[in-house]
């Protein structure tokens, strides 16, 4: 049995499992630049892709592997894997479903006290022995605390429940928005209010974004959404890149339709350096780290593993995206 793993080997290696299934299965190790030149040779009779969340795994890389039987997502993200063909072909396409839940919420929490409180600016001025002069400042202009924010999440998720949950000891008030309505257990459980999205934007001190990449997301986030934002509001999105409009952004923030972002995903990725959002103020960035904790390789890549090894036993595994 083969394996290949798209992405960083030292990563996969790092991560494996020392299981008994995992020992036996031969692997091939593929940068994505050179998986996207064609499966080598001697690869060809592999039963199972795993993929780095951003790479691609077209239609026709499956063609070059007719013994194939899953392809798995090291994260959450699948939007890469052409899941329309897969199906066709009987091959499973799986994801690392919730397995960065904790980790995300995490850093959509830092995102959110980052911009309340300005960090970037408090240890610039700090370094240029400035505190006494931003530190009287920030009390003239204030400092607004997590706990009187009314916090809408876009999405209801397993990252954005997370999220619920940490946000609950500030004392905030919570609501969502998603493409249904859960019922009143679970929202009393994460103690969240329903509010419809017109609404969340008119009424919310910051706007959390929890949605996947589909074809009705992408630019979600752009002019028409931004201007009903309230002008002190923030916006967060430790999603996907590809939901935000960046020109629209641009605009909202120096127009001043909206007072801060907090971004932890910028399509394109990697951030080019002439990227437009990158000279603008108001903007708290991370480099996309939310879900890459070490707790979350370890569990993604155990999940992996025991997909395969239910695949090889012809058994369904968990976390099936492409509806077989």
């Amino acid at each position: 049995m083969k394996a290949i793993l798209i992405g960083n080997r030292e990563r996969f290696e790092k991560f494996y499992p020392d299981t008994d299934f995992a020992n036996s299965v031969e692997k091939i190790y593929l940068t994505m630049e050179q998986a996207a030149c064609g499966i080598p040779r001697d690869a060809s009779d592999a039963e199972f892709l795993a993929a780095d969340a951003i790479a691609q795994v077209p239609e026709g890389m499956m063609k070059q592997l007719p013994a194939l039987k899953i392809i798995h997502s090291e994260g959450v993200a699948y939007n890469g894997i052409d899941c329309a063909a897969a199906a066709k072909r009987g091959i499973y396409v799986c994801n690392n479903r919730g397995v960065n839940a904790d980790a995300v919420a995490e850093q959509t929490i830092l995102l959110m006290l980052g911009l309340l409180r300005d960090v970037t600016a408090g240890d610039a001025a700090v370094r240029a022995g400035q505190q006494i002069q931003l530190k009287e400042s920030m009390m003239v202009n204030g400092i607004t605390e997590l706990g009187e924010c009314r916090i809408g999440l876009i999405g209801f998720g397993d990252i954005a429940k997370a999220v619920a949950e940490r946000l609950a000891p500030f004392g905030c008030e919570i609501f969502y928005q998603a493409s249904h309505r859960k019922d009143s257990e679970t929202e009393k459980r994460y103690g969240v209010s329903w509010m419809e999205r017109d609404e969340m934007l008119r009424t919310c001190d910051i706007i959390s974004i929890h949605v996947p990449v589909t074809p009705d997301t992408i630019h979600l986030v752009n002019e028409e959404f931004l201007k009903k934002m309230r002008p002190t509001a923030l916006l967060i999105n430790t999603a996907r890149g590809e939901i935000v409009d960046n020109a629209a952004l641009k605009k909202a923030l120096t127009e001043g339709w909206i007072a801060g972002a907090g971004l932890d995903t910028v399509a394109p990725e990697p951030v080019p350096a002439s990227h437009p959002l990158l000279d603008i103020a108001g903007i708290l960035f991370s480099p996309h780290i939310g879900g890459v904790t070490t707790g979350v390789f370890r569990k993604g890549h155990r999940n992996i593993w025991a997909a395969f090894e239910q695949v090889s036993k012809g058994e369904r595994p968990a976390n099936i995206v492409n509806g077989l």
